[in-house]
């Protein structure tokens, strides 16, 4: 099955979504990780979108993105849509559960960590969520703020409440390996867990100094780490950015990089014009995070559309093999919160 849909599917895939998320307080769908189709929130620090980090988390959505700078120009990790010297984001620094809703905002990289940790105390065997982190400028190890540290800094705050590539390739060579032999955990064997994602920023892309991109550098990272038996200490998994045809790893240079790549990210409205196998994906347990899911033609509202038109197109997404179905849909809760089979 490739990424073409007809739009006469839309209202059985509807359907479909509906009838396997079920009602509120339905019992989770006993799904893998590799075999669900979830949802996610497009920069879920906007203090416009969530007061606080904490009524991200508390939505139910499976991905929230986070943005990050790492430039000298100023000091530690910071989360912003376009400030590269400061933060504007609704993390707060939590100490614990209690501090939640209650503290200064326009915290840092390591303050929206410790909300995360605080959240996850009180929330017990939670959902797993995936973290998507752009790298709006890319790493800055010379500055102190490359992938090592960005490893020693979400252990620092998370401990085993994160799921890395080390888990993922236990007992296999690669990611690939493993999730090609195995795929990947059952959700409810994830439950309690943060998973990260990496891509290469904005400001990086289009920037014709940088020749060291997020996605090379960390896999380059994950590889050296791997040849040291110090895997374990990675937390993160580089994505491949940008939808298009055939195999996406192939644009790296050195094929021994490419093996360390098994999530990929872009465009749903690329994905789904008929041009990309999206079925090549699903078969090999590679996750697939399919953006701007409203474009999609028929194209509905980024933010509000109907509760039926965004299921709908979740389970268009889904059928189309997608991994995650990313929107604006922060006011739709019910949407967020939902998990269906992949490739359905």
């Amino acid at each position: 099955m490739n990424g073409k849909r007809c739009v006469g599917t839309v209202a059985a895939a509807a359907a479909a979504v509906m009838a396997v998320s079920g009602p509120a307080g339905a019992q989770p769908v006993p799904l893998t990780y590799g075999t669900s189709t979830s949802v996610g929130v497009h920069n879920a620090y906007d203090k416009e979108k969530y007061p606080y980090f904490a009524d991200a988390l508390d939505s139910g959505a499976a991905l929230l993105e986070l943005d990050l700078w790492s430039n000298g120009l100023g000091r530690s990790w910071r989360v912003s849509h376009s400030n590269p010297l400061g933060n504007n984001n609704n993390c707060e620094g939590a100490a614990k559960a209690s501090e939640l809703r209650t503290k200064d905002r326009n915290e840092d990289f390591a303050g929206c960590l410790a909300d995360l940790r605080a959240w996850h105390d009180a929330h017990p065997g939670h959902r797993p969520v995936l973290l998507k982190v752009e790298m709006k400028d890319g790493f800055n190890a010379k500055g102190g703020r490359g992938p090592a540290e960005f490893d020693a800094l979400v252990r620092q705050k998370l401990g085993d409440a994160v799921y890395g590539p080390g888990d993922l390739t236990a007992g296999h060579a690669t990611p690939d390996e493993a999730v090609r032999a195995g795929g990947w955990p059952a959700r409810a064997d994830l439950a309690g867990k943060f998973l990260f994602e990496l891509i290469p920023g904005t400001v990086e892309e289009s920037n014709p100094f940088d020749k060291l991109w997020t996605d090379v550098e960390y896999a380059t990272h994950l590889k050296n780490l791997a040849a040291q038996g110090k895997l374990a200490q990675s937390t993160a998994f580089p994505a491949v950015h940008g939808a298009a045809p055939g195999d996406p790893r192939e644009r790296y240079a050195d094929p021994a990089l490419r093996p360390w790549f098994v999530v990929f990210d872009g465009d749903a409205a690329t994905y789904l014009n008929g041009s990309i196998d999206t079925a090549w994906y699903d078969t090999r347990h590679y996750l697939l995070i399919m953006t701007d899911a409203h474009n999609v033609p028929p194209v509905i509202d980024g933010t509000r559309p109907t509760e039926a038109q965004a299921l709908a197109r979740v389970g268009q997404l889904a059928a189309a093999h997608a991994s995650f179905a990313t929107a604006d849909w922060y006011p739709l809760p019910s949407v967020l919160k939902t998990v269906v089979p992949r490739g359905a």
